[in-house]
């Protein structure tokens, strides 16, 4: 069993969510974030104010999945979260940890059944 973080563009969530579907992949979690990293910095305005900002909104996905929806997960997120045909600075990035158990709190069922 494999966690999957995939950061994303907020804008990019729902298509990537219903990309997933199609490949199966139904249970995941999902947390609003905060990023700073290589994007430019930008201007936004506010009560006509201009402060620049270098701390971007994104959107953390996780996901855990028996090793055979591994792949398919990972190529599923890459091509619907990239922005363009070649891809932007700031679309995110996946993260594949290990994940070494897993307990389902609802029926006690362990494992890779309990994904």
């Amino acid at each position: 069993m494999k966690m999957i973080v995939a950061i994303i563009q907020p804008h990019k969530l729902n298509a990537v969510r219903e990309a997933l579907e199609k490949t199966e992949v139904f249970r995941m979690t999902v947390t609003d974030a905060q990023a700073f990293g290589v994007e430019d910095a930008r201007i936004e305005r506010f009560r006509g104010l201009d402060p620049v900002t270098d701390v971007y909104r994104k959107v953390i996905i996780e996901i855990v999945v028996n090793d055979d929806f591994l792949q398919r997960t990972i190529e599923t997120i890459s091509r619907v979260a990239r922005t363009g045909q070649e891809g932007a600075s700031g679309d995110g990035n996946i993260f594949v940890l290990p994940a070494i158990d897993i307990y389902n709190v609802a029926d006690y069922s362990r494992g890779p059944g309990a994904v």
